[in-house]
């Protein structure tokens, strides 16, 4: 007779949400991996999860944290006993209610493997309780029969577990799906840690403009810099429009930030860049923190739309208003390259093409006015194309074209193919340097001298911050 196996209490499984909470469960019992889950670690953090919930759902309006971590559980979880608007307000009743959603499964009674993991489970749940398993809009996708999906006492406390490993704000929660198993722990762990945090101080506590996106390159980064693959789920489970999000990072960008993190003018280029994307109030705080916002751009949604690297790259260096100290252009630009090289697999090569366009602004009568005309043709293959054929033709005229790129060197650009756009983005911030090296004036004002030294102390800054993820010391 072959000998029976046990089964582990609970089992990460490669639904993103039961996943993320089974590492959420793993972090809240101090161990390192869901593997090693025990019934002893479910019990405890099924009680953990049980007091912290009935103690939001009792919590009034002006309860001040407590309340805020109801929010979180409402966006999950907007028809369960803990968070609807017809729940006890009895700590009694609520902690009832929740402790039957983790009781142990009965062996003679049951009713299906679990949804998720396959195990014997003698619980149906229903969206009641599961985080987008249909809608009250939605007819029922249940199977013919079934009342409801069985759901396993480890996948159970898992998806109640849930908000704790994933990103959360008072309306919607993010979870990590990754390749590095290092990286997912490293996520979890600092969301846990933030968890606590709006327990403690309500989301006021926070820092300002903090978003999903750092936490998960930081994660990468310190995972390892090997290929590695990313996605992330934000979600809010509405009765009525619930939502998803779903975006990735390329298997790449490790590598990215390993390059970034060890090279000076990449670093100074991507505070550079942040020092940019940041925003402040009337108040003078910040109101969108820059580095949070250059962490967005590594990631690209499913649906097409959004900005990447290169296209805010290139918007910054079309700015003629914008100071930017000697060597800013180049650092951006080489931020812009490195990208293109490590991520996106390029091997950008547009040095002739981009000589010949500086010589034409630099020889005009009014730079300034050249280079907002290529500037405004800069990214449209017919446009470009257009000026590129004006620039040769007047420096020809010149005596100069025979020594620059001809028409064969411009295929590349203002060809319909995939990438010709990056490539000329990539084009324009060569062209960029080029002219902030000849000494040739596009912008309104050059940087003070101050300005100057604090951007030459970005070089010795470390690509992403750990300060970001100090939650115990209140708002940055």
């Amino acid at each position: 007779m072959d000998p029976v196996i046990a089964k582990a209490p609970l089992t990460a499984t490669g639904h993103p949400l039961q996943r993320a909470g089974a590492w959420a469960v793993a972090v809240l019992a101090g161990q390192s991996d869901p593997s090693e889950i025990t019934a002893k670690d479910l019990d405890h953090v099924a009680a953990a999860v049980v007091e912290e919930a009935c103690t939001a759902a009792v919590a009034p309006k002006d309860g001040g944290p407590a309340y805020e971590w109801w929010k979180v559980l409402l966006a999950l979880y907007p028809n369960s006993k803990a968070t609807h608007s017809t729940r006890s307000k009895e700590p009694g009743v609520i902690r009832g209610h929740l402790n039957e959603l983790f009781a142990a499964d009965d062996a003679g009674a049951c009713c299906g493997p679990c949804t998720f993991c396959g195990a014997d489970a003698s619980v149906l749940w229903t969206k009641v309780n599961l985080p987008l398993f249909d809608t009250n809009k939605a007819l029922n996708l249940l199977p013919p029969g079934m009342r409801g999906w069985p759901v396993c006492r480890g996948c159970r406390i898992a998806m109640w577990a849930l908000p704790y490993g994933a990103w959360v704000t008072a309306g919607s929660a993010t979870v990590l799906s990754c390749e590095s198993d290092a990286a997912i722990a490293q996520f979890t762990r600092r969301n846990v840690q933030r968890a606590r945090r709006i327990m403690q101080a309500g989301f006021t506590g926070m820092p300002a403009g903090a978003r999903a996106e750092y936490v998960a390159l930081a994660a990468l980064r310190d995972a390892a810099a090997d290929l590695c693959a990313t996605t992330l789920w934000t979600f809010k489970n509405d009765n009525q429009e619930p939502w998803l999000r779903v975006t990735h990072t390329r298997r790449a960008v490790p590598v990215f930030l390993a390059k970034v993190d060890g090279n000076a003018t990449l670093r100074r280029g991507w505070h550079l860049l942040a020092g940019a994307l940041t925003r402040f109030d009337k108040k003078g705080k910040i109101s969108a923190s820059g580095a949070q916002e250059a962490a967005r751009l590594l990631f690209e949604a499913e649906d097409g739309r959004g900005w990447s690297l290169l296209r805010q790259l290139f918007e910054l260096l079309k700015e003629t208003d914008r100071s930017w100290p000697p060597g800013g252009r180049e650092a951006l630009a080489r931020l812009g390259v490195a990208y293109a090289e490590e991520v996106l697999g390029m091997t950008p090569n547009e040095s002739a093409v981009a000589t010949l366009l500086t010589e034409w602004i630099a020889r005009g009568t009014s730079p300034r006015a050249r280079f907002a005309e290529y500037r405004n043709a800069a990214l449209s293959d017919y446009r470009l194309g257009m000026l590129l054929m004006q620039a040769y033709s007047r420096l020809l005229l010149d005596g100069q074209a025979p020594e620059l790129a001809g028409p064969k060197g411009w295929e590349a650009l203002i060809q319909r193919r995939p990438r010709a756009w990056e490539q000329r983005m990539l084009l324009f911030a060569q062209v960029s340097v080029l002219l902030q090296q000849r000494g040739v004036a596009v912008s309104e004002k050059p940087a003070s001298p101050e300005e100057q030294q604090r951007l030459d102390a970005l070089e010795d800054q470390p690509l992403l911050d750990e300060n970001e993820f100090d939650y115990m010391m209140g708002p940055a």
